[in-house]
């Protein structure tokens, strides 16, 4: 099949919206007003916007149907959907009609979606920083166009391919989720199902707080660097070395431990409520330091700590906080040393294995999204 220029399809290239503000109206019944927004990167169909405009507005852009593709003009150029409503659009998009009927529906999406047309579409678009096409060098596009026949059969061998990597993304999800679970599960097992043997002891006897070595460092004072700069949900920035010319401000002995001292993660249980650090590694005042005499010891109480709630231990609701008082009173039960070092073996390896699995499941997403990374979709 020799490749043929674009032909029975008729594209537009809009400017409209700075004119269409005035037409913008909360009528249930006006216009769709179709916008990038109103897209989903995963979805080949547009079914309702978000805006509408009076039917005035029309002749200030260009009316689409249902059936009509439209290609995205932007940064994001040349992505198409398939219109499953009417409505307006303005210069971010142009439309495609099929005025010849020489096309499957669904075989044009696959071409236009394809990395051969968007090659094409590379090469005619214009600006360096801002790329966009326009109407007469996308007429340009070479299409194949096969019998409608031989279209449809290409059709079924893409949608079963790709219902095939949607199941294998499916089944990793699903895989990945089931495993958090067992994890949570096993985990609030250990922690409620306590042996006779197991005694409890304060957070504060078990461990030194290192709170008085923190001394913020503002934004503006910062670098940008190697040496992490945890707050109260983790990492918030890299800086440089540089800042820490004094040993009160260097965080860098093992068996540290790090719990939330304010904010939205001391309500609700969201990892990282506790979190372990090693190396150099500077820690703000929205986070606790807690040091243990041991690896194993440390680990023992992030686990336990991600199988509470510290609600009952934070006050404000406002600005939730939990204080080193309440902290260091905190009650923690504790088996036999033996017992305490199989627990945290056998959560490091379930940790492990649910890591794992989340770099299946990534790799797999990754693998599937890579055409629209090179298209610099996303």
């Amino acid at each position: 099949m020799e490749p043929l220029i674009l032909k029975g399809l008729y594209g537009y290239f809009i400017k409209t919206e700075v004119f269409i503000v005035k037409y913008f109206t909360n009528n249930p019944n006006g216009i769709n007003w179709i916008k990038i927004s109103d897209a989903s990167a995963s979805s080949k169909y547009i079914y309702q916007t978000k805006e509408k405009i009076k039917p005035e507005g029309i002749r200030n852009s260009r009316l689409v149907n249902e059936g009509d593709f439209i290609l995205s003009n932007s940064m994001s150029f040349g992505r198409p959907y398939i219109m499953k409503t009417s409505g307006c659009i303005h210069y971010g998009w142009l439309v495609l009609k099929d005025k010849s009927g020489l096309f499957d529906q669904d075989y044009l999406y696959y071409f236009l979606g394809s990395n051969t047309t968007y090659k094409q579409f590379d090469n005619l678009a214009a600006g360096s920083t801002v790329r966009n096409l326009n109407t007469t060098p996308i007429q340009k596009v070479e299409i194949v166009i096969p019998p409608l026949e031989v279209q449809k059969r290409i059709v079924e061998i893409l949608d079963e391919a790709f219902e095939g990597i949607d199941r294998a993304i499916a089944l990793s999800k699903q895989n990945l989720l089931n495993a958090h679970e067992l994890f949570d599960s096993y985990l609030n097992n250990i922690f409620t199902n306590k042996g006779d043997d197991w005694v409890e002891k304060k957070l504060g006897d078990i461990c030194q707080n290192l709170d008085s070595k923190r001394i913020p460092i503002t934004k503006s004072q910062r670098k940008k660097g190697n040496i992490p700069y945890y707050g109260a949900s983790g990492i918030v920035d890299y800086v440089e070395g540089y800042i820490f010319d004094e040993n009160l401000l260097l965080i860098s002995d093992e068996n540290l431990l790090l719990i939330s001292e304010d904010g939205a993660n001391l309500l609700a249980r969201t990892y990282p409520i506790a979190f372990s650090i090693s190396g150099k590694t500077w820690v703000n005042n929205h986070a606790h330091v807690l040091k243990f005499k041991s690896i194993n010891l440390q680990k023992f109480i992030e686990y336990y700590f991600n199988s509470i709630s510290l609600k009952p231990y934070v006050t404000g609701m406002a600005q939730p906080k939990l204080n080193q008082t309440t902290l260091n009173s905190i009650i923690v039960p504790f088996p036999s040393e033996k017992y305490c070092q199989n627990i945290v073996n056998k959560l490091d390896k379930l940790s492990t294995e649910v890591k794992r699995l989340e770099e299946i499941y990534q790799k797999k997403v990754a693998l599937v999204n890579e055409g629209m990374i090179e298209r610099g979709k996303k």
